[in-house]
């Protein structure tokens, strides 16, 4: 049987000793599997294994990633595996190694199931990754690990990692929506001065209500329908198809503009537009009493699905040239076709979340489409 020499250090620790070892991605692929923890059918009180099911949505995520250009995982991946599958050697240069048997379902996933999913089919140049080797190790620490990792861990906020972008050199529509979320933020005068939750966290801001993640997705997808994508054609210098079709310049308004890098006309463009939101309709929009909902969350991610829809009956022409900014007056036009009264951006008429979001989009819709639904 042929053998993977995975070069290793050994480490001493309470729980015994393992080896911190590197291997090919597609040598671990396979040679790994996982237990999912599942109920036993004759007896639902019986579990065996210790993983999760796999979530096909982060394993599709991951599996665009590992193609990046800047791609990493720095983080090992945990690995269990029978004495009768490895030997101890060393390489080639005499470095401590083990010779771990190229044999299907020997290595079992502690931690990392879904990094190792995403490599499952991968054509690329050599990918190496980190993991950690326990030999012989009781299925009990197996499952002590994996839950310690698994609830003890703090995760990153999505508002932290937005943030983050800041000391990207490269452009992004990820750093593109960082600092146009700061700058409209902190300018003075700008419709949304202290709205965003900078890292996610309040600063006792009267008006704090929305994250920075949510001000950054949601401004992402009137630019991109694959941000990473994006991100990793630019940092290889090859620019990003642009929005030719009709469909694709309503839908993704930005993203001419962002390819020509004219974020400076994004921000006016969003500027005149929340100005005239907040002229509109001046107590819902500072309202943060209980129920309140146009300047949360639910009204502004509605709010930016609606500015196509506006644009689109303001001007013909795409967003992507010096002549293309909106004033105010033009947008507010528009919204004063929109009979909804301050008093009714309720969170009883409009639920927390997408269904709320959903039916205020549509309602407002409604009106500048000349056909109000009635309620």
């Amino acid at each position: 049987m042929s053998k993977i020499i995975v070069p290793i250090l050994e480490v001493k620790q309470p729980v015994g000793s393992f080896y911190l070892g590197v291997i090919e991605a597609r040598d671990l692929v396979a040679i790994s599997f996982s237990d999912i923890r599942r109920t036993d059918g004759r007896d639902l009180e019986r579990y065996i294994g210790i993983q999760r099911d796999l979530s096909e949505g982060r394993v599709s995520e991951i599996k665009k990633y590992v193609k990046n250009v800047d791609a990493c995982f720095p983080t090992g991946i945990i690995l269990a595996i029978s004495n009768e599958h490895v030997e101890l050697t060393t390489t080639t240069e005499g470095f401590p190694a083990l010779a771990v048997n190229r044999a299907s379902d020997i290595a079992k996933i502690i931690d990392g199931q879904h990094r190792i999913a995403g490599f499952e089919g991968f054509e690329g140049e050599p990918f190496y990754l980190n993991v950690t080797i326990f030999i012989d190790m009781e299925l009990e620490d197996q499952a002590m690990i994996f839950a310690t990792i698994n609830l003890k861990q703090t995760k990153v906020t999505k508002s932290l990692a937005s943030d983050l972008y800041e000391f990207a050199e490269a452009r992004s529509p990820q750093k593109t929506g960082h600092n146009i979320a700061r700058l409209m933020n902190f300018k003075q005068g700008s419709p949304l001065k202290h709205f965003i939750k900078i890292l996610g966290k309040s600063t006792g801001q009267e008006l704090e209500s929305i994250t920075q993640s949510t001000f950054v997705d949601r401004l992402m997808k009137l630019i991109s329908r694959e941000p990473m994508q994006d991100k990793d054609l630019i940092k290889r210098k090859r620019t990003p198809a642009r929005a030719i079709s009709v469909d694709e310049q309503r839908k993704l308004l930005f993203r001419n503009l962002f390819i020509d890098e004219k974020d400076a006309q994004i921000t006016m463009v969003l500027w005149e537009y929340f100005s005239a939101v907040k002229e509109r309709w001046p107590v819902a929009w500072v309202d943060r009493s209980k129920g309140a909902i146009l300047g949360r969350s639910t009204g502004f991610a509605a709010l930016l699905r609606l500015l196509p829809e506006v644009v689109v009956r303001i001007t013909a022409s795409p967003l992507d040239r010096d002549s293309s900014i909106i004033d105010k007056g033009e947008f507010l036009a528009i919204l004063n076709l929109i009979r909804i009264n301050d008093d009714e951006f309720v969170s009883i008429k409009y639920l927390p979340g997408s269904s709320g979001e959903g039916k205020l989009f549509t309602d407002m819709l409604s009106y500048i489409e000349g056909k109000p639904k009635r309620w």
